[in-house]
């Protein structure tokens, strides 16, 4: 797996590290279309690879159900996104001591959560807020437990995390949107990121295409410099992996 990646890959523990790709000119989805990460990244198979590898070494992957929405059957697992390494994958959640895939968390307040969605059936973690729990809990299938992490409008991000680690998960990979992602920096919750730059162009004309920080405004006030820990190329993508403070 190393090998393939280019070099050793691991994480200081407990870690929370977010994955992206985006376009020349900072675009990360086009929310107007299903899958839009897809057709960001530019049919890349290496940024599909990092995304299967990211997952191996996850113990749960969390997502916004803004997320959920738009992969309508996205099941957030290594073997999934990049199918050839399903068995390098396998053996590596082997290695760490993982199940067979990791689990998957989400973060709603409450009405954009889909609960027909399949994922669910197959069993995840709702995080929620006290004040939607126990319509959720009617809502979902049997198999997902939905959990209230606090009173209030919105979803504790820092409690949120707490209680994740409660439960053993050590090392969270974030795959939700750029909204979740600014929450997350300003909580000062995010470790690391990995970031893949395609070689595209989206532009942006009347409709909202999100950048990688959407809803918190960090210059001139909130410092939040990051290290660049490794980058690599494969043909005309490049993969920034950066630490934070």
């Amino acid at each position: 797996m190393s090998i393939l990646y280019g070099g050793p890959l691991g994480f200081w523990e407990p870690r929370l590290v977010a994955n992206f790709v985006q376009t020349i000119d900072g675009v990360v989805a086009i929310p107007e279309l299903e899958r839009s990460n897809a057709l960001v990244a530019g049919g890349s198979e290496g940024d599909r690879f990092v995304m299967g590898l990211l997952r191996s070494c996850a113990d749960v992957v969390l997502i916004g159900a803004r997320t959920l929405l738009a992969s309508p059957q996205g099941t957030w697992r290594a073997d999934r996104v990049y199918p050839p390494g399903a068995d390098a994958f396998a053996e590596l959640r082997r290695r760490r001591g993982g199940g067979e895939r990791p689990a998957v968390a989400i973060l709603t307040a409450g009405g954009s959560l889909d609960p027909a969605h399949p994922l669910l059936a197959d069993g995840a973690l709702v995080l929620t807020t006290e004040r939607h729990a126990a319509e959720l809990r009617t809502a979902v299938p049997a198999a997902t437990e939905v959990v209230a992490v606090n009173d209030g409008d919105r979803v504790d991000l820092s409690r949120a995390v707490a209680a994740l680690r409660a439960r053993g998960h050590s090392v969270i990979l974030s795959e939700a949107g750029p909204t979740v992602f600014a929450a997350l920096l300003a909580a000062s919750l995010v470790d690391e990121l990995f970031l893949t730059i395609s070689p595209l162009l989206a532009g942006r004309g009347g409709a909202h295409r999100p950048g990688l920080v959407e809803g918190v405004e960090l210059l001139p006030g909130e410092q939040t410099p990051a290290t660049l820990l490794s980058l690599r190329r494969d043909g005309d993508h490049l993969f920034l992996r950066y630490g934070f403070a």
